[in-house]
């Protein structure tokens, strides 16, 4: 059987590709470049891949507000194809500037509702923190469900998941739309630092309704080795990242077998 097909997404001014190609790979996958200038001449197409991942970066420099330049050439080049590919059960990732490109597209619920906003700090936070899984999303759920916190590095300025009203976040937890939460060490949500940005309920990760298209701000591509921890004597035996990316290939394999 041959290995997953990935697709990762780019555009001048993303800087997180490389980690993340090479963090499929490692875990069996078959990852692939793919600017968003190879979808608008036809070279290639959103149909030929099994998962695709926009990753973090400054895309177009986060000018106007982060992602919504990626997220408009997206949209004009491939916003039927993407909406087809969503419809069809095959993941869609964004990763920090990924995520904030996913909600620009409007795959995760309505931007008047739900928003990816400025930092509480003010200011760009790169740091390391913890991510507890409180989904039951078919994808990560053998891996982190259960499983207590996961170090994982965070790098963003407009990374603060904020709601219109407590509705919407009922919402988001009665359809199981919050995969990841900020953490301590511990597994328990908590305010800055280790809720980096201020997110309302230390939310660090939604999906849509349907668990496949998912967003997220914290980096596990930059933590797929244990020597990569910041807080070793904390680390799990397997890195957060080799964690991810391997239930993320394995999930794939799943649709084919």
């Amino acid at each position: 059987m041959k290995p997953p097909k990935v697709g990762i997404l780019l555009m001048e001014g993303t800087n997180n590709e490389t980690e993340v190609f090479f963090s499929v790979r490692r875990s069996g996958g078959d990852p692939d470049y793919v600017h968003v200038s190879d979808l608008a001449h036809g070279d290639k197409s959103i149909s030929e891949y099994d998962a695709l991942i926009v990753p973090g970066g400054f895309s177009a420099g986060d000018y106007i507000r982060a992602g919504v330049i990626f997220a408009a050439r997206l949209s004009s080049v491939a916003g039927r194809d993407i909406k087809y590919f969503i419809d069809s059960g095959k993941p869609f990732l964004g990763i920090c500037n990924g995520f904030q490109v996913i909600m620009e597209l409007g795959l995760i619920g309505n931007r008047e509702e739900i928003t990816l906003t400025n930092n509480k700090s003010g200011r760009f936070e790169c740091r390391y923190t913890y991510m507890t899984m409180v989904s039951n999303n078919p994808i990560f759920r053998d891996a982190f469900s259960g499983k207590g916190s996961f170090q994982v590095p965070v790098a963003h300025a407009e990374g603060r998941i904020a709601v219109s009203d407590r509705s919407v976040l009922k919402r988001l937890y009665e359809n199981d739309q919050i995969l990841f939460k900020y953490s301590d060490p511990s597994g328990i949500s908590d305010d800055y630092p280790w809720n980096p940005n201020g997110s309302i309920d230390s939310i660090a990760s939604l999906t849509n309704e349907h668990g496949n298209v998912i967003g997220l701000m914290p980096h596990p591509e930059r933590i797929y080795y244990p020597y990569q921890a910041m807080y070793t004597d904390a680390m799990k035996e397997i890195a957060t990242g080799k964690l991810f990316y391997d239930s993320l290939i394995s999930y794939l394999s799943g649709r084919h077998g």
